[in-house]
């Protein structure tokens, strides 16, 4: 079962597909990414109860992407199901083909490893109701497991489609109707980095169609040796390109996507940085604007400053979650599901979904919603969108840092180190556990608050550390290392 096994992260499948890192072999090779589309096809006709299955492949801009692909078309074609192409797409276009008119199709897999290297990929898997979940994703790899590999058919009858064509199409008219204009970008300089992924229809297809001038916009051929930075909107160096283009081209507004445009960040026109807590904020104003009172449930690491925003300043409530999209989304859902109306649930990574949207994890509807708010705003005279977070409360500092776990049996020893730390706290004089936490040890103190938690996937320890005055977050960095000190199993 490992070769299978060892591929499944989470709800999605992700591999080495390409030799040229050392230490890395491939493990997602054209045989199991066979094998894997058959699984799929057979689990979907279990689950729909009937055969001859219509089934979307998709991919972002992998190197490895083709020979993926093929080999998944050859095991959906083995399994029975009829094939179609999206070819370079976004990961929530790839969902969208299940549910638009027009398309429809049973299933679909979009082939990414979103921001990881090169020689990475992977697959997430659609259905109508959504993103499969992890126990899916099992039952999948068993299905493979069972099945093992095999040769191919001769031929393959796959059918092009031009779903981002579409999917891009989808955008516009959410824009137009939500601005009530047929272009209202016009007179707006607005840039775009798709760090040579999956987002470069963005621009041509959105942007240009709304009137922007997209000039200065850059990396937006695809290209899977991302030669010019990860596309990643957490990443320092991709940040800094996309400010670099909103300062040089004098631009109203930059946008940055990740590898399959399931993430998305911004930069205001003044060069600032519109991600993480200033992205939660932003999305919270426009949705609480729309859905007074509105919980917004966030990840764990958001700050306290937001947490005054949501609630105090716009009337919401704040629910802070565990880390991982997946369980900020499924919160989002059960809230609903139990009476309590949640219409946003955003990680600060820049993962979020939209009731409105199927709970989609979508970058680009979350754009949508932000450049209809600056066309309404320019239509009205009545500012830009940075001047609607102007008065959020930033940290004077915030870190981050992830001591590593030398010890095979990772989780259970990350156990113990959270209950040494859950200790260490509760004899702190200016210290006390914060209530309502839901992940890890969350502490509050008299300068900020410290977060250790288990990584979701990896041996490592993650520690966030936010202070409101400079320099406050050395003393408390200082004063968790003496804790985990005593662990002869972490590497400090």
């Amino acid at each position: 079962m490992e070769p299978y096994f060892k591929l499944q992260n989470g709800s999605d499948v992700r591999g080495i597909a390409l030799e040229g890192v050392e230490g890395e072999s491939v493990n997602l090779t054209p045989d199991i990414a066979r094998t894997i589309g058959f699984a799929f096809a057979k689990w979907l006709e279990k689950k729909m109860n009937t055969s001859g299955l219509k089934v979307a492949v998709g991919n972002d801009s992998r190197l490895s992407a083709d020979d993926i692909k093929t080999a998944v078309f050859q095991g959906l074609e083995k399994a029975g199901c009829e094939g179609f192409d999206s070819g370079l797409s976004s990961t929530p276009a790839m969902f969208m083909s299940t549910v638009f008119e027009h398309h429809g199709y049973d299933g679909s897999i979009m082939l990414t490893a979103s921001h990881l290297p090169f020689n990475r990929n992977g697959l997430k898997f659609f259905v109508r109701e959504g993103g499969l979940g992890k126990e899916d994703i099992s039952e999948i790899l068993t299905i493979a497991t069972e099945t093992g590999s095999f040769q191919p058919l001769e031929t393959s009858h796959v059918r092009k489609i031009d779903l981002m064509g579409d999917y891009a199409a989808h955008l516009v008219n959410i824009i137009r109707e939500g601005a009530g204009s047929e272009q209202p970008l016009e007179g707006l300089k607005i840039v775009v980095d798709a760090g040579n992924g999956a987002g470069g229809f963005f621009e041509s297809n959105v942007l240009q169609p709304l009137g922007a001038d997209t000039e200065g916009s850059q990396f937006l051929d695809p290209d899977g040796s991302f030669p010019n930075h990860i596309p990643n909107p957490e990443d320092a160096a991709a940040m800094d390109a996309i400010i670099a283009a909103v300062k040089e081209n004098g631009a109203d507004f930059g946008i940055i996507f990740d590898t399959d445009v399931d993430r998305a960040g911004a930069v205001d026109k003044n060069g600032k940085p519109i991600n993480r807590n200033r992205f939660i904020a932003l999305m919270s104003t426009i949705v609480l604007g729309d859905n007074p009172g509105s919980t917004i449930v966030t990840d764990s690491v958001t700050s306290t400053g937001l947490k005054w925003w949501i609630e105090e300043k716009l009337g919401g409530v704040h629910h802070r979650f565990k880390r991982g999209y997946k369980n900020v989304i499924k919160e989002a859902i059960r809230l609903n599901e139990t009476g309590t109306p949640s219409f946003l649930a955003l990680e600060t990574s820049g993962h979020g979904a939209l009731k409105e949207n199927y709970f989609l994890d979508d970058g680009a509807y979350q754009i949508a919603k932000i450049l209809i708010k600056i066309a309404q705003l320019k239509a009205s005279g009545a500012g830009t969108v940075d001047e609607l977070i102007a008065e959020l409360p930033e940290p004077a500092e915030a870190i981050e840092f992830r001591p590593q776990i030398l010890v095979d049996d990772f989780s259970a020893y990350a156990d113990d180190v959270l209950e040494g730390f859950k200790t260490f706290v509760e004899k702190q004089e200016d210290w006390s556990l914060t209530p309502n936490n839901f992940e890890g040890v969350h502490v509050t103190t008299s300068t900020g608050w410290i977060l250790v938690r288990k990584s979701l996937h990896d041996p490592q320890i993650p520690i966030n550390i936010e202070s409101d005055v400079e320099g406050g977050t050395a003393p408390l960095k200082a004063s968790v290392l003496e804790c985990l000190s005593a662990f002869d199993g972490l590497k400090l």
